[in-house]
């Protein structure tokens, strides 16, 4: 049985990524890492083992990696993409020297390590319409800098120690579970919460900008799909393009519309989130990783938003 530690489990994406792994391995095979100050609560606390692990002090992570007996790393130890602009060495120091260290105990202790990557790693030069799997990455934000570093030097462990590593190109992340946390897709979050709350939102993105989106279920499966993959199937290995959706503001209003016909929305547009946006594609070719290890989404823009729509109002209006 496969051993886990989860980085950044009571992040985005790591909270709940953790709980579906102990859901699908065992509550006592996936640890949940957190750093001081972000320490697991409830749930994530109470249904399994957890352990300091700060990818910027690699012997803390050595510990918590032999006394676990860890031989699988998910690291989603990241800033987001508009936090990073306003902190980028802080991005780099978590983003690209905490890998590293990751990778250095990956290859000391024979662990697999899967690191996302994301759609921030592609830049204006980037053809935006079904984005090839290999094709030119030059992003100007330091988030999508650190983003195809992870590529690169993740593929370098793989090619010269033949250290297991293995990543997506994750989309807008959508969640019922887990509030925005400074990303740049964070308005096709937002806009749902106000839509249950039955407020007027202000979307800071133009209409008419396409951005690639998945629901959290298929992105968390995405994440285990592939690290359960065969080997012997990936051509490529660190970076896959996965897609679900894709769509501008003014169609996922409309959507929502549907199931709250009294539901306003107008634009107030930022300008540092917009020209993020601008930079990133409109759609991504996942054929690759359709091929190459079975990937394959559930949800749509009409499903997810019935998911989220009937998730939140259970939660918020039973408050």
């Amino acid at each position: 049985m496969k051993k886990i530690l989860v980085i950044g489990s009571t992040g985005q994406i790591g909270s709940e990524l953790t709980m579906e792994l102990r859901k699908r391995y065992g509550n006592d095979n996936v640890v949940a890492g957190y750093i001081p100050g972000a320490e697991p609560k409830g749930e994530l606390k109470e249904s399994g083992p957890s352990a300091l692990a700060d990818v910027t002090r690699p012997d803390e992570l050595s510990e918590a990696i032999k006394r676990h007996g860890i031989d699988s790393i998910y690291n989603l130890a990241a800033l987001l993409s508009v936090v990073a602009e306003k902190k980028p060495l802080l991005a780099w120091k978590i983003g690209i020297d905490g890998l590293l260290n990751i990778l250095e105990l990956a290859r000391d202790h024979g662990c697999s390590v899967f690191t996302p990557s994301s759609i921030g790693s592609f830049g204006l030069n980037t053809p935006h319409w079904m984005t090839p799997q290999d094709t030119i990455q030059r992003p100007k934000t330091i988030y999508g800098v650190s983003k195809v570093t992870t590529e690169l030097l993740s593929d370098y462990y793989h090619t010269k120690y033949g250290v297991d590593t293995r990543s997506v190109r994750f989309p807008g992340i959508i969640s019922n579970v887990t509030p925005p946390g400074g990303g740049t897709t964070d308005y096709a979050v937002d806009i749902y919460y106000y839509a249950v709350r039955g407020e007027k939102f202000v979307c800071p993105i133009k209409q008419g900008t396409l951005m690639d989106m998945m629901y959290m279920p298929d992105a968390l499966n995405a994440a285990i799909t592939l690290m359960e993959a065969d080997p012997s199937r990936l051509v490529h290995r660190n970076g896959f393009n996965i897609a679900s959706m894709s769509f501008d503001p003014e169609e996922i209003y409309k959507e929502i519309k549907k199931h709250r016909p009294a539901f306003e929305m107008v634009y107030d547009v930022d300008p540092l989130k917009q020209s993020i946006a601008e930079s990133w594609p409109d759609k991504m070719d996942d054929s690759c990783a359709r091929e190459e290890w079975g990937w394959r989404p559930t949800y749509d823009l009409a499903t997810m938003t019935v998911d989220m729509l009937d998730k939140l109002s259970a939660r918020l209006l039973k408050k």
